[in-house]
């Protein structure tokens, strides 16, 4: 049983769960919003808080910390020096999640994850 046992393993090994939910993060901070399953948004979630969490702090070791999960430096500058900045006056609650409805492919549940801050264009 998995009593007490945390996190989804989204039918993947562990080194691709950690590398899909880094790149997804990433991909959240660089457009804002992005579109994927209620299960990985969920896990997702955990990731962008700590990340944004992280990038409060605004030190070398903090940006170190960031490069470690979002693998491209360029993303990690937008994090410091736009969404943490603009988050500043909240402690957690970073991300929603809304709901679209079922894929047609094989019924799994679609979902937006978006900043709070994100404007819809």
């Amino acid at each position: 049983m998995r009593h007490a046992k945390r996190g989804r393993k989204l039918g993947r090994d562990a080194a691709h769960r950690k590398l899909m939910l880094g790149t997804m993060a990433g991909q959240l901070i660089q457009h804002g919003r992005i579109k994927t399953t209620e299960a990985k948004a969920k896990e997702v979630r955990g990731v962008v808080d700590r990340l944004i969490n992280t990038a409060k702090r605004d030190d070398l070791h903090a940006r170190r910390q960031a490069v470690k999960i979002l693998k491209d430096k360029r993303v990690v500058r937008r994090l410091f020096e736009e969404v943490a900045p603009d988050l500043d006056d909240r402690n957690s609650g970073y991300t929603r999640i809304l709901k679209l409805g079922p894929r047609q492919g094989d019924g799994a549940e679609q979902v937006y994850l978006e900043l709070v801050n994100h404007r819809v264009e």
